[in-house]
This record gives structure tokens, C-alpha cells and sequence, in this order.
């Protein structure tokens, strides 16, 4: 319901009047007269499928049951977008256009929490996790729920200018364009290795000490291997290197104590290893997509009013 209601805000009659230009012919269509959401409203669907023959722009919005998407749906869309149609999908909406087989060699996103299971089912389609939105030009997708606002905001953006843009966004009390993508929003908690493994205590205690300056001789001497060893092992265990783990580990210690705390930026890159404000400023954009006083602006808990 939160994505078809981005949609229906920002390309229908809504907000058109203060915009002082020609808006969308905005029309809801489908196979079925009426539509259940996923917040239980029922909310009726004035026009036939028959309507993606004559719209420019189709927006599809998410479902959690894609398989179940009838093959007419995606037959249309199919058509639609051989004549030239532009097809924007929203969150879980890239799984209908996956299985219509639009976005075969392309590259697409959806929610952060689905990507791997995207990326799995469709291995022809090339998963950015870590973006709030794809443009292929005539197919467009978007990351998780609010991802959709910036998706339909870049459409106007491209239709009408970002002096527009901006306006509708001003209207509607959204951002015109946020900083970084989905990446920061992904909830990574430090993996816990099985117990069995013999590296589970060095990985436990590298967790602790993020602010050590930890070399591979100093970690292989901590397992009882030889540095070449414990590399293998590790990258086998983590599926990464122990350089790559650790720099994430720390960007997401620094995460939380920006959402947590006050503390200035150079003590924050102290706290996590990262040395000072620049290496910090540096490793958190490379994962993230934002740079720490961003995040911190959209993610640090207000302070009680006493």
C-alpha cells in the first residue's frame, strides 16, 4: 500500500494544480475490478488491463507473491515495453519484471532483504544492493518502501526538471534527493561464527577490539596459525578477507555509536580503528554511500526534551 500510494501522490492530480505545469494522466489499472492490500483495504481498480497499451509510463508496484502475477500481467507489460513504453518498478515490483524477462542483462535493485534471493532466482539480472534506485532509461527499479519516493521524484526530475522536482518534494516534506544509498539501512550485526570453528574465538575477540591495531601476524600468532593459513581459513569462514571484515565491522561500529552518541567524528574514527576523521569520512562513504554527519543527521535518536 506504502509504494502505490508514493505513486498515486506524486503522478496523480494531487499536488498538480501547484506545480504550474501540464501533469500525468494518472490511471490505476489491472486484470481483477479490485485489489486487496497488504493492510487489509480494499481498493478498487477502475480500469482494464487493456490500459498499459496507451501509457508512456508504467508503474509497477510491489507484491510478496510475484509467482502469482498472472501471465496476462506480465504478457502486457511485455508489449507494452516492445512499443517503447518506460516501466518503473518499486521494491518487490523488480520480481514481476524479472520473471516478464525485462531486465535480463540489465542491472535492477529491490528491497535490501530480498536481493539475495533476487540475485539468486534471476542470475541473469545484476543486483546493486547498495543503491536506492536503478535507471536503465526505459526500465527503472527502486530499494525498499521509501526508496520509491526517490525513484518517483528522479522520474519527475527527468520529465520535468529539478525545479520541479524540488517543488513537489517541498510539498510533499520529502528530501528532492538523499545522500548514499539503501546500504545504510541494511541491518549488518556482527556474524557469529559457529562454535566449532577455530576461529570463532579470534573473530570473537577481533569484535572487542576493533580499536587495536589488528595485523594478520598479529591474528594468525592469536589462532595458532601461520599468516597464510589463518587468510585461507578466514576468507573460507567469512567468505571475505580479514582487511574487508574488519573495515566493515568498524564502519558499522561507527554506525551505531553515531546513531548513539555525540561524539565528534575524529573520536568516533578513533573508537573504531579508523585512525582519524578522513580515514573514517573515506571507508564510510566506499560502504555506505553517505558520509558520517549525513548519516548521523538521519539516523541519531532526538534527545529527550527535559
Amino acid at each position: 500500500m506504502f509504494e502505490f500510494s508514493v505513486a498515486s501522490k506524486v503522478f496523480g492530480p494531487t499536488e498538480a494544480a501547484d506545480l504550474g505545469v501540464p501533469w500525468y494522466d494518472f490511471v490505476v489499472c489491472g486484470e481483477r475490478r479490485s485489489v486487496r492490500f497488504d493492510n487489509g483495504l480494499l481498493v478498487a481498480v477502475p480500469a482494464r488491463l487493456s490500459a498499459l497499451a496507451r501509457a508512456d509510463t508504467i508503474v509497477v508496484p510491489p507484491t510478496d507473491e510475484p509467482a502469482a502475477v498472472p501471465p496476462a500481467t506480465l504478457a502486457a507489460l511485455r508489449r507494452a515495453h516492445a512499443r517503447g513504453a518506460r516501466i518503473v518498478a518499486l521494491c518487490t515490483g523488480s520480481f514481476v519484471l524479472a520473471r516478464a524477462g525485462l531486465l535480463d542483462g540489465r542491472r535492477a535493485v529491490t528491497h535490501w532483504a530480498e536481493c539475495a534471493e533476487f540475485a539468486a532466482q534471476y542470475p541473469r539480472v545484476t543486483v546493486d544492493p547498495t543503491v536506492l534506485y536503478v535507471d536503465e532509461g526505459d526500465i527503472l527499479t527502486s530499494a525498499g518502501s521509501a526508496a520509491s519516493i526517490d525513484l518517483c521524484l528522479h522520474v519527475v526530475r527527468c520529465d520535468y526538471g529539478a525545479e520541479v522536482a524540488s517543488a513537489l518534494a517541498r510539498l510533499l516534506v520529502v528530501q528532492p534527493h538523499r545522500d548514499g544509498g539503501q546500504a545504510q539501512y541494511i541491518d549488518t550485526p556482527m556474524p557469529a561464527p559457529p562454535v566449532a570453528d577455530p576461529l570463532a574465538d579470534t573473530i570473537a575477540w577481533m569484535t572487542e577490539h576493533l580499536d587495536d591495531d589488528l595485523t594478520i601476524a598479529t591474528l594468525a600468532a592469536r589462532a595458532a596459525m601461520s599468516p597464510r593459513s589463518f587468510a585461507r581459513h578466514f576468507a573460507a569462514t567469512t567468505g571475505s578477507t580479514p582487511y574487508q571484515w574488519l573495515l566493515r565491522q568498524r564502519v558499522h561500529h561507527a554506525q551505531r555509536l553515531l546513531e548513539s552518541t555525540d561524539l565528534p567524528i575524529e573520536v568516533v574514527a578513533a573508537r573504531v580503528g579508523l585512525g582519524n576523521a578522513v580515514n573514517l569520512r573515506k571507508h564510510f562513504r566506499r560502504v555506505l554511500g553517505t558520509n558520517p554527519q549525513g548519516y548521523r543527521r538521519a539516523f541519531q535518536a532526538p534527545q529527550p526534551v527535559s
